[in-house]
């Protein structure tokens, strides 16, 4: 059952929200990363009366790890102690918190990877990370927390969303692809029937395929409330193949710039690269905003939009306010590990900072933003070193195999056995493991035989000039509350609507 309908001041679009949301927001802060925005970020967001969001890619993954190093605060055992189901929460500590945390040189114990037939303990464990994230980032306050899904990890979506549920999540946002399933999924589980998406299968053809999760099987008799779902687009004829239809129509979108971090939408068109080898946008990828305002639905702009002024000028072209992840990625509550911030400061004071769209470097496909940094894997020499492993596997993809039975591959991961699995060889060629570089990015990197640990590699937007404003004298650092203190100072001359 959809949440109750009201009316928000945001140009007067009739919207669908859950009854305790309040107003929209004017800043949502980004969902980055793996771990980039965890609870710590999306908490300080929150409190602020912003929309916090927390990443929910691979939360089983670092959950399982922050076990292993003995979960230093007790945090996670806090919140799993408020899981609905305790034989649950009991069953994923025997399996891996560590008192006292492992070794240095130990390494991690693996979850399953995603398949479109997950044991019981895999589906509980994906259902378990995302309450515990979505708990602790609301815990002890009043203000809005949204979770931010891959289109491209349809596999983990029903049970990530189910358990960002059981926690109260008030927002689902949902980019890289076209989520035209979500609203049917968040209106079955709020309705207390099994969530289900269809899932992409290579070469299966008519063939339906799909992933689902049981609400009876953890938490028979919660009550759920419907989150408002905003999709991530980039183009207004996404937007408008999703508005036309009740079954995909979103409660708002976020609307993506090609300069934003982390994936982006393909230039629609024939693709042409300039002398970097970055994909060239145009015209055509440029959103029209007045078409886009006929959808009657609200929305936010996203990419290069941290400044007061550019707030400010969203407000004026109609928008509610603006996404921004780089500003609040570089913060001080962000999940970056400490070392690869204090890089990015450096690089930036020093103007040699080099971000760049890579065409090649994930293996979805789709351009990602990489950040030139010493030790990281988009160094052309820690990318060589680097022993081509698939060991959290959340981008592999499934195939159908000439026994037509479902296999999974990745580009990114051993190039002999993804030729061996049907695929191109030239498909290898420079491809990161995008999955193992960001969970390292954020300090969790899995640890190899002879001691080598996972290089990171590391994500921003293209444009940081919010830096000099944010970053005191004599100091790497700053705050959430003062990137959202910061946006909020409109210009005098001009007041948004």
């Amino acid at each position: 059952m959809r949440a109750s309908s009201t009316w928000s001041r945001c140009q007067g679009s009739k919207v669908t929200r859950p009854r305790a949301a309040g107003e929209l927001p004017v800043i949502i802060q980004g969902g980055m990363g793996v771990g980039v925005s965890g609870w710590p970020l999306a908490r300080a967001v929150a409190v602020t009366g912003q929309l916090g969001v927390v990443s929910g890619v691979a939360l089983d993954t670092l959950l399982a790890r922050r076990l292993q190093l003995g979960d230093e605060g007790g945090h996670i055992r806090r919140a799993l102690a408020r899981f609905p189901s305790a034989e649950v929460a009991e069953q994923i500590l025997t399996r891996y918190f560590v008192d006292g945390g492992l070794d240095g040189e130990t390494p991690f114990r693996l979850v399953e990877r995603l398949s479109l037939s997950p044991t019981q303990h895999a589906v509980d464990l994906i259902v378990a990370a995302n309450f515990v994230e979505v708990f602790l980032a609301k815990e002890g306050h009043e203000g809005l927390v949204g979770v931010n899904y891959l289109e491209k990890i349809q596999m983990a979506t029903p049970a990530a969303a189910y358990g960002a549920m059981l926690a109260g999540v008030d927002y689902v946002l949902v980019g890289a692809g076209i989520p035209a399933q979500l609203p049917g999924l968040l209106d079955s589980l709020a309705a207390g029937r099994p969530g289900e998406v269809s899932v992409d299968v290579v070469g299966s053809g008519s063939a339906r395929y799909s992933v689902s999760v049981r609400p009876e099987a953890i938490s028979p008799d919660a009550q759920l409330h419907r989150p408002m779902f905003l999709a991530i687009v980039a183009s207004h004829v996404l937007a408008s193949y999703l508005a036309r239809d009740a079954r995909t129509r979103p409660d708002g979108f976020v609307v993506e710039g090609p300069v934003a971090g982390g994936h982006n939408a393909p230039p629609r068109g024939p693709v042409s690269f300039d002398e970097e080898g970055q994909p060239i946008y145009g015209a055509r990828d440029v959103v029209d905003l007045e078409k886009l305002a006929t959808f009657g639905l609200p929305y936010w702009l996203a990419g290069a939009y941290a400044s007061p002024s550019l707030l400010a000028q969203a407000r004026r072209l109609g928008a509610c306010g603006v996404q921004v992840g780089s500003a609040f990625a570089l913060c001080d509550e962000s999940g970056f590990d400490p070392a690869l911030k204090r890089a990015f400061f450096a690089s930036a004071r020093s103007g040699t900072l080099h971000v760049r769209t890579d065409a090649l470097a994930s293996p979805t496909g789709f351009p990602f933003k990489v950040a030139d940094l010493p030790g990281t894997v988009a160094a052309p020499e820690v990318y060589a070193q680097r022993r081509r492993v698939c060991e959290a596997g959340y981008l592999r993809v499934p195939y159908l195999n000439n026994d037509g039975e479902v296999g999974y591959r990745c580009s990114a991961e051993p190039a002999s056995a993804y030729v061996r699995k049907g695929g191109k060889i030239e498909d290898t060629a420079e491809r990161r493991c995008v999955c193992n570089g960001l969970i390292a990015a954020i300090g969790l990197g899995q640890r190899h035989r002879g001691g080598a640990i996972e290089p990171p590699l590391a994500t921003i937007g293209q444009n940081l000039s919010f830096l000099p404003d944010l970053v005191s004298a004599g100091r790497d650092g700053y705050k959430a509350a003062d990137v959202v203190a910061y946006l909020l100072q409109a210009p005098r001359d001009q007041t948004c609507p």
